[in-house]
């Protein structure tokens, strides 16, 4: 495939227009670490929205979707619509208690809730584990994605791909910090919805495709087209169904997925305006994420099936493409070369898009873990704000180079998310139960971090080596997330918990509230309310609606009008009850 001078002009457009936006910020940005790192925490909710929607819309994201699909299924992707209700607890109950903290990053909450040498060790530690290490795994997976984008759509090798789209990015992250990001997160989505959109349009005008009803009914697809799984199909049924939605969405950490919060959601929460743009922000986030995106993939999904039905195919078709990375994920990129002239460099643009919102994110949520909660917390406690951003634009430049090198290592997408998912496993119940149970302490959660950790390195790595026969998914995620959680539920019960001054201080911030502070050493304050069950109700309206919407869309596209209606319905009723329950509380101001 080659492209035209149009298509090159458009993609070069793009480029001038990102760094053009992080010159033009980068002035402010380098006032202080606040300004680079939470954008002076005077955001709207709707920009902030965009921007957590643009960040999770990574290039990997399709591909993954593809892989999925190829596999097993639509209903396969219950694997990732499951954390809609974790999404939603994070809406109804977490955001405004992250955006009350007033912390610069999540880990600072450490310090907040637990204090002590033990807290100190954990935030430092935590910023090193989740900032440079599992922070470097997640853009590694979506630098994976540019990389078959490139070798399929550009002809690039890996190494081309990555020096290419880093570039760019690199310059306006260190440039413009957050602001740039945001700015450029509202373009990014933009043009990566546009190009979603209409590459599921001309792929199924394509003459083998025939248009969506053939599609549907072609013998490769039909059997593809379940919502849920067939039920007489009980490994899939607990593998993409069952688990998910039974334990997987409230056990399991997982970037932008994090039960209670956590990474660049919440960095986006703290630099809201105030409490109710925090969950304006994420509500919009959650109904964009999994109500209005998916459709466009899992077309093109289907209709590779019908072009290139297994791997041999995509071998076929692409000899010259590194055999380390061919698998179902690479359909995605194959199919967008059928793309035609002009419309193709704008496909191409919203990829590269779709990776630089995602990066620009990692980079400056990882750069201000290590400046705000290593640098600045252990090492140089007076540095000043022009030394912190400093050290943070350094930063930004160190974590995108070691990921260029690590992704260099991966073969593809589903690998990576399934052992993202297995170290987070076991993790999830605390980090929703750490703002309500006093007796949870920083002992608890090194305890969590060190044995999920453990346990997935010894089935990536170890099992095998020592002659076992290989396990499943479902049971690796069981097994970790059954010994994980007893392993931190038993250290909270023998250890201290925090001291009495640090607890009654969390509380007069915070004010979570709760029974699990019933026998707490502290005194309640005036405004002791506790509205979690409120905060559920509206996440169970909240997700049914979201999810009403998803599947009404998809039987339109099935061209079953009345479930459509009937599930749009629903979903209407459920809004409005939502936003009845929610107005009162939670209604944005100003």
């Amino acid at each position: 495939m080659v492209l035209q001078t149009l298509d090159w002009l458009i993609i070069a457009l793009f480029f001038v227009l990102y760094l053009v936006i992080g010159l033009f910020v980068s002035r402010k940005a380098g006032q202080n670490a606040a300004e680079f790192f939470l954008s002076g925490r005077n955001m709207p909710w709707w920009l902030l929205g965009v921007s957590m929607v643009a960040t999770t819309f990574s290039t990997d994201t399709p591909n993954l979707v593809t892989d999925i699909v190829r596999q097993n299924g639509i209903a396969g992707n219950w694997v990732w619509w499951a954390f809609l209700l974790t999404g939603m607890l994070t809406v109804f109950v977490y955001a405004r208690l992250w955006r009350r903290s007033g912390v610069l990053t999540d880990l600072e909450f450490y310090e907040i809730r637990y204090g002590g040498k033990a807290a100190a060790f954990l935030r430092g530690f935590r910023a090193l584990y989740l900032g440079v290490v599992f922070n470097i795994m997640i853009m590694a997976s979506v630098s994976l994605a540019m990389i078959k984008i490139g070798g399929v759509m550009l002809g690039l090798s890996p190494v081309q791909t990555l020096i290419l789209a880093s570039t760019v990015t690199v310059l306006y992250s260190t440039m413009g910090g957050l602001r740039s990001i945001l700015i450029t997160d509202l373009v990014q989505f933009a043009i990566a919805m546009i190009g979603a959109i209409g590459a599921a349009w001309f792929v199924l005008d394509m003459p083998e495709i025939g248009g969506l009803s053939q599609l549907l009914t072609h013998p490769n697809v039909s059997t593809k087209l379940n919502f849920i799984p067939d039920f007489n199909d009980s490994d899939l049924l607990i593998t993409v169904f069952i688990l998910p939605l039974a334990v997987q969405w409230w056990s399991v950490w997982y970037p932008g997925s994090e039960p209670g919060g956590g990474g660049y959601l919440v960095q986006r929460m703290l630099s809201a305006k105030n409490e109710s743009h925090a969950v304006g922000a994420t509500l919009f986030f959650n109904v964009a994420h999994y109500a209005m995106r998916p459709w466009p993939w899992i077309i093109v999904a289907l209709s590779s099936l019908v072009v290139f039905p297994n791997i041999q195919a995509l071998q076929q078709a692409f000899p010259n493409v590194n055999a380390q990375v061919m698998g179902h994920d690479l359909a995605y990129p194959a199919m967008l070369t059928f793309l035609p002239t002009g419309f193709l460099g704008l496909v191409i643009a919203s990829l590269i898009a779709a990776f630089m919102s995602t990066i620009s994110t990692h980079l400056n949520w990882g750069a201000s873990y290590i400046v705000h909660d290593f640098y600045r917390r252990f090492i140089n406690a007076n540095a000043n704000e022009s030394q912190l951003v400093f050290v943070g634009r350094i930063a930004t430049v160190g974590l995108m180079v070691i990921t260029c090198i690590f992704a260099l290592m991966l073969s593809n997408a589903l690998q990576a998310f399934h052992i993202l998912l297995q170290i987070g496993a076991g993790t999830g119940l605390l980090f929703i139960l750490r703002w309500f149970w006093w007796r949870i302490n920083p002992y608890s959660e090194i305890t969590a971090m060190v044995v999920s950790f453990t346990i997935a390195i010894y089935f990536e790595i170890f099992h095998t080596l020592l002659g076992f026969a290989p396990l499943t998914s479902n049971f690796k995620m069981l097994f970790g997330v059954g010994i994980t959680t007893v392993a931190w539920f038993i250290v909270t019960l023998v250890t201290q918990p925090s001291d009495a001054k640090t607890l009654q201080n969390f509380i007069d911030l915070i004010n979570p509230g709760g029974p699990g502070w019933k026998n707490a050493p502290v005194k309640k304050t005036a405004k002791s309310d506790w509205d979690v069950p409120h905060g559920l109700i509206c996440m169970l309206l909240g997700s049914i609606s979201v999810y009403c919407a998803l599947f009404g869309t998809g039987y339109y596209i099935y061209d079953n009008l009345m479930n459509a209606a009937f599930l749009w319905f629903v979903s209407l009723v459920t809004a409005y009850l939502l936003f009845y329950v929610w107005k009162e509380k939670y209604s944005i101001s100003a």
